[in-house]
């Protein structure tokens, strides 16, 4: 494109910006800040019903047009300082970038927006979108870029732009660029001092979702080169759509390796996603689905909640403790800030320690099915970073790679064989439970990352589990680790004549045709699509508050645990109290309610009691893996309560109310 073509292209941006733009370049020249990059947001869609042609030209031709583009801007602000009020003081700005936002836009397609994995030749040059998780965020550097030369010979002034491709080499032309009415010729160049623009740059590597992928398809990287404002916004763990330029660099030079073009993106526009992580669409009719649901089983709540339960895993019979476990550790509590802005966690962790073949593994799948967002990996993890963070070096820079518990933020983290993590997994994992963050200190890099997220684990005992020894010596987990989960199952495969009758007649009637036709309806009510989205209604809709009745059985329950537990120190600690606390919130959830009743926190003692192997107090809740469904859940319930009441009869007094009020409000 000769001068006046480029002159006419960005006088036509100039005015565009100034006629749709104002309010941000007003925002622009009106700044006092310091720093030398501002950003000004196009919508590519607008850009597009009005200068279709342009925004053909910079879809197509993004490296030529977008620096054009940013010309256009510097023009247009300075038009808009010119012509500011007497009462207005503007500032000069040095460098402005237009930041492409491509949402609801034609480039929405697949040939402009493939995913990671599908990147092909054909995408080189052109302005391409793509959707992904940070798993690596390298330091904050800095890079010259465009610089100004000078001819020695006519005097011509002309830009160079490093190649990145080279490794940000210039590249001079052979002979001088002027476009006079006669050629100059010229071979010698010189640099215009202060001309070099200096650029704050990191680089980082994006993943696409292993929630798109299929079963055996390994998911795909890409990296990622941000600059000027774009820096610093992201971090390991958060999800981000970024718009960029598909270019390559060459890989570093390495002794008996062949030297590649790596496939990089460098971006324009950057938006994180972190909020639409565990988005699911539920239609309004599938809410009057659930509200219909519960008027009809108004008389008999929790053989509703039963008929919901039965929906978990259903290709495992009974175990009735452990679905209901999954289902209130999926839901979770209220997460609770006090007025000195100390959290407490809202979500719920659960360890199944059991005996091979009791099931443990097909809980943990299921439930991965069950939230938008999970991550399934084993206690040793599938790369260095193992569960936590860790520091790699590649291609000569530390750069902090994110492991499962950080890229599972939002959802659900499920770990198998839990007792064999890494060292440095065991040092860090319990601020990752509890406080929800990972602080890092590795390398030179320092910084918090959020693990907001559910654990569920699971382990084989180590042996024999012995019933005499305390949880942490069976299962070699110390106690601190086992007090951060709120439920603790036990499934021991113990020979029961009776429950293996009950197993086998039950795998038998499956291939008979006699089954109760409104036993069949509830089944195809409840199937994983509806779990899925009840859950996330809930979680998204309710959020209960204890009542009295409550407060005082959860006190109770409170104070009876801290009056005989010797063995279970770790957990009858006030982290109980927060347990008992959050499935409460999570049972009255799941009890379509926004209130906790006493039903809901005589059912969280019920949880809390199958978690005890030593210190149980009620001595009714049995093998976690032989409870079944009861017929009659709502008389079987009457039975329980009196029983918990009549144990907790004998705490006459309420002092750990105040608390509790505290942690629950």
């Amino acid at each position: 494109m000769n001068c006046r073509g480029e002159n006419e292209v960005v006088k036509a941006m100039a005015e565009y910006l100034i006629c749709y733009h104002s309010p941000q370049l007003h925002s622009i020249v009106l700044s006092t800040d310091s720093k030398l990059h501002f950003p000004l947001y196009v919508d590519f869609a607008e850009l597009m019903d009005e200068l279709p042609r342009l925004a053909r030209l910079i879809s197509s031709q993004p490296t030529e047009y977008l620096r054009h583009f940013d010309l256009a801007a510097l023009w247009a602000h300075k038009i808009v300082l010119k012509n500011l009020n007497f009462d207005e003081r503007g500032y000069e700005k040095k460098f402005i970038h237009i930041r492409i936002n491509v949402s609801g836009s034609p480039l929405e397609c697949p040939e402009s927006f493939p995913s990671i994995g599908h990147i092909r030749v054909k995408h080189w040059g052109i302005l391409l979108t793509l959707k992904g998780t940070v798993i690596r965020s390298g330091a904050v550097k800095m890079f010259e870029g465009d610089r100004m030369y000078r001819c020695r010979k006519c005097k011509h002034e002309f830009p160079v732009h490093p190649e990145l491709e080279s490794r940000n080499s210039i590249t001079l032309p052979f002979f001088c660029p002027s476009q006079g009415s006669k050629t100059c010729g010229g071979t010698s160049f010189e640099c215009i001092e202060d001309s070099v623009m200096r650029h704050d740059y990191q680089e980082i590597k994006i993943q696409e979702s292993t929630q798109v992928l299929g079963v055996g398809v390994i998911p795909r990287s890409i990296s990622v080169i941000l600059k000027d404002d774009l820096v610093d916004i992201i971090k390991a763990g958060d999800d981000v759509i970024v718009t960029g330029i598909l270019t390559a660099k060459w890989s570093p030079d390495l002794k008996d390796v062949r030297c590649n073009l790596d496939p990089t993106l460098i971006a324009n526009h950057l938006r994180r996603t972190n909020e639409l992580k565990s988005e699911i669409n539920i239609p309004d009719d599938i809410i009057k689905k659930f509200k219909q649901f519960w008027l009809d089983f108004k008389d008999t709540p929790l053989k509703g909640r039963n008929a919901i339960l039965r929906g978990i895993c259903p290709q495992v019979f009974g175990l009735f403790t452990v679905k209901l476990a999954v289902a209130l550790t999926l839901i979770g509590g209220v997460q609770h800030v006090d007025a000195s802005g100390t959290k407490i966690r809202g979500e719920s962790h659960l360890l199944l320690v059991g005996d091979p073949g009791t099931g443990k593994s097909q809980f943990l799948k299921f439930a991965a099915k069950l939230s938008n967002r999970s991550v399934i990996t084993t206690g040793l993890g599938s790369t260095s970073a193992g569960l936590t963070v860790t520091a790699v070096k590649d291609g000569g820079e530390w750069m902090l790679e994110a492991g499962a518990l950080v890229l599972a933020d939002g959802g659900l983290c499920c770990i198998d064989e839990f007792d064999s993590m890494r060292e440095h997994d065991r040092a860090t994992i319990h601020e990752a439970m509890e406080q929800q963050t990972i602080s890092v200190a590795k390398a030179g890099l320092v910084t918090t990352l959020s693990t907001k997220t559910i654990v569920f684990g699971a382990t084989n005992p180590k042996g024999q589990y012995d019933p005499d020894q305390t949880l942490s010596v069976n299962t070699a987990l110390s106690g601190p680790l086992l007090s951060r989960f709120d439920i603790v199952l036990v499934l021991l495969d113990t020979k029961n004549p009776e429950w293996d009758a009950v197993v086998s007649s039950h795998i038998l009637a499956e291939a008979e045709s006699g089954n109760d036709n409104h036993t069949e309806d509830l089944a195809d009510m409840w199937t994983l699509s509806m779990l899925r989205r009840y859950i996330y209604f809930v979680k998204g809709y309710f959020r209960p508050i204890l009542t009295k009745d409550a407060e005082k059985v959860i006190s109770s329950y409170y104070q009876l645990q801290r009056k005989s537990a010797t063995h279970n120190a770790a957990r009858t600690t006030v982290r109980m109290l927060e347990s008992l606390i959050r499935l409460a919130q999570a049972h009255a959830r799941l009890m379509f309610r926004n209130e906790v009743t006493r039903q809901d926190a005589i059912m969280a003692v019920l949880c809390i009691e199958s978690s005890m192997t030593i210190s149980a107090i009620v001595d009714s809740v049995g093998n976690s893996l032989h409870s079944n469904f009861m017929e009659n859940p709502d008389q079987e319930y009457i039975k329980q309560e009196k029983v918990i009441l009549q144990k907790l009869r004998s705490i006459d007094e309420f002092p750990y109310v105040t608390m509790i009020e505290g942690l629950s409000r």
